[in-house]
């Protein structure tokens, strides 16, 4: 892992912006990128809160609605599992901007064809193939990130990475889509983001870090053995197969709470969808200094300490309580409280990507994809849950089904023990 570009950046030369930048543990040379990462996100963002709901109300089955987040996490899956090869091949750059075509591309379809002509096939189809998108622009920075950053600041720089993703993705799309909903309304608000996600991608594309255009691997490098290499190190090197489970339960509830709650909240407890998406929003805004405090605490106690007891085990409690007192009080005030409780509590797993240069310091690429493809596949697992268990075990069934993956994620950390380096 190289840092030259790094060092020079930060030289006696640096301004004190730079400096300061330095500092607080963001590589000066991508601090645009994070701006580009936070708006992309935002972009991205926009409809979780609302658009279960609103496809409810225009008469899909919920089954169908649940289906369709499974599809995309799947593909976000895949995606997010190519972006780490892939951006050793051709460079993060144009991974990013190949991620934000994907997006505009089949975000337009999805709204003209399957929301407004009301599709199914193609509602699926296309947000389904649009899942490609987010996974390459966000996981290409990423791997930016972590090939920048300086080792004794990875976790700070990564926890910075988590504050734009979740600013955009979950703290400042919520109240967005609250101003611009009571504006222009929900279908032209999916239109709005095509704004926000253009802006992104060009300022992403503007950043100009050494190892944007400049692959880690050699030009004649085939992208596929790259890929397979990302697949191939999860047998050959268990921890790297275990971190990705750790992964994959991190985004049950993320993922699977705007499946059903937006419905839940609004329609069984009476909520007002403006009150839920403020519910929602706080929650993530805590979720912000949170990955921050997260970070500090893994480069200062070690990554395993605040995953296991920060993350999972906190996860597990929290997830259960967000289903008993909101239900039982019907309390604007206490609802906000225990959500923002369980963001806190899964801030806990934003340090997971500097632990995976550790598991595997040789193949950090082939890790980092390992990882990823168990992030995109938590954008699945919990859609899927919720598909399997809401008819047969309700609301409640599905909180406790979300609570009890976290405690068997809590019991895997015992084996993300990373190796000791030769001194």
């Amino acid at each position: 892992m190289s840092h030259t570009g790094e060092r020079a950046a930060t030289g006696p030369e640096t301004n004190q912006l730079g400096g300061f930048l330095d500092r607080v543990g963001i590589p000066p040379t991508l601090a645009l990128g994070y701006l580009a990462l936070g708006l992309f996100m935002i972009g991205d963002g926009v409809e979780q809160g609302y658009l279960s709901a609103m496809l409810t109300d225009q008469g899909f089955g919920a089954n169908r609605v649940a289906l369709m987040f499974t599809i995309y996490g799947v593909t976000a899956g895949i995606a997010a599992w190519m972006a780490a090869a892939l951006s050793d091949v051709f460079g993060p750059r144009k991974l990013m901007l190949a991620g934000a075509g994907i997006w505009v591309a089949f975000h337009v379809l999805f709204v003209v064809f399957g929301v407004d002509q009301h599709s199914n096939v193609l509602l699926l189809l296309c947000y389904g193939l649009r899942g490609f998108g987010y996974p390459l622009f966000a996981y290409g920075f990423l791997m930016w990130v972590v090939r920048t950053a300086r080792p004794a600041k990875l976790g700070m720089a990564v926890g910075w990475f988590w504050f734009a993703y979740i600013a955009g993705f979950s703290t400042l799309s919520p109240l967005i889509a609250k101003a611009s909903i009571a504006l222009i309304g929900p279908q032209h608000t999916l239109w709005a983001a095509l704004v926000v996600i253009v802006l992104g991608a060009a300022i992403g594309f503007a950043v100009r870090a050494p190892g944007g255009d400049r692959p880690v691997d050699r030009p004649e490098t085939n992208p596929i053995r790259g890929l397979v290499q990302g697949v191939s190190l999860l047998w050959q090197e268990p921890k790297v197969a275990v971190a990705g489970i750790v992964r994959v339960i991190n985004g049950v509830s993320q993922f699977g709470f705007p499946v059903f709650l937006p419905v839940y909240f609004t329609h069984s407890l009476g909520f007002p969808l403006g009150d839920w998406l403020t519910i929602y929003a706080v929650m993530y805004l805590v979720n912000l200094g949170c990955n921050l405090l997260a970070g500090y605490w893994s480069d200062r106690y070690g990554v395993n300490t605040v995953l296991r007891w920060m993350g999972c085990v906190g996860c597990a409690v929290t997830t259960v309580a967000f289903y008993y007192v909101p239900t039982a009080t019907h309390s604007f005030w206490l609802s906000l409280i225990i959500g923002s409780l369980f963001c806190a509590c899964l801030a806990g797993f934003a340090p997971m990507s500097a632990l995976m240069p550790k598991l595997a310091p040789k193949r950090t690429g082939a890790a980092m994809a390992g990882l990823n493809l168990g992030a995109g596949l938590g954008t699945a697992a919990g859609p899927a849950l919720v598909g399997l268990c809401l008819t047969p075990l309700g609301v409640e069934g599905v909180m406790w089904v979300f609570g009890a993956c976290y405690l068997i994620g809590a019991a895997l950390t015992v084996f993300l023990k990373p190796r000791k380096q030769p001194v």
